[in-house]
């Protein structure tokens, strides 16, 4: 009777800090909205095309801005860099979502891009799918955990960038 008792305690007591509510959300920000506020590209020099870029973008949202945890979405800000032979390869950065309660979430992610008019003459830029994880953040958000996907239509040349961003997110009980 009293392993049952202890278990029982056991579990109201872990039972919360397991299931934690899971929100998803999708939205999309036009590249009007997007604006590259740093870029500086190298050439590696190996091969044509091979070029290493740092970046900063930062994508200010308006009045229908979605939510996060009933808070508006203020600006998404990212920093990073690429790896790139025309277009294609590799890259990571790190984002800070700010909300409009100035409160801020972090996140970084990994970067795949391909070239576009490897398909298709007609088209100039890239795309690219970006993942990672939601690593914390300030204030309400402190213990948000998650992740963070993105896929992006993007020219570094014309500063062009339109991405649709998907969310997985829970706010981690306090310890």
């Amino acid at each position: 009777m009293n392993r049952i008792a202890f278990a029982a305690a056991i579990a109201c007591f872990t039972l919360p800090a397991i299931a934690q509510d899971k929100t998803r959300l999708s939205f999309t920000i036009p590249a009007s909205l997007t604006k590259y506020t740093a870029q500086h590209t190298l050439p590696v020099g190996d091969a044509p095309g091979h070029d290493v870029r740092i970046f900063a973008i930062t994508r200010t949202l308006g009045a229908d801005a979605p939510s996060i945890g009933g808070v508006k979405v203020k600006e998404i800000s990212s920093v990073g860099y690429s790896d790139y032979t025309d277009l294609n390869g590799p890259g990571a950065s790190y984002q800070v979502i700010t909300l409009a309660s100035g409160d801020k979430i972090y996140a970084h992610a990994s970067i795949v891009s391909h070239n576009l008019s490897w398909t298709d003459k007609s088209k100039k830029g890239a795309e690219n799918r970006v993942a990672g994880p939601i690593t914390g953040g300030t204030g309400k958000f402190a213990n948000v955990r998650g992740t963070m996907r993105n896929a992006s239509h993007f020219d570094p040349k014309t500063g062009s960038n339109d991405s649709r961003f998907d969310l997985e997110y829970w706010i981690a009980a306090q310890p």
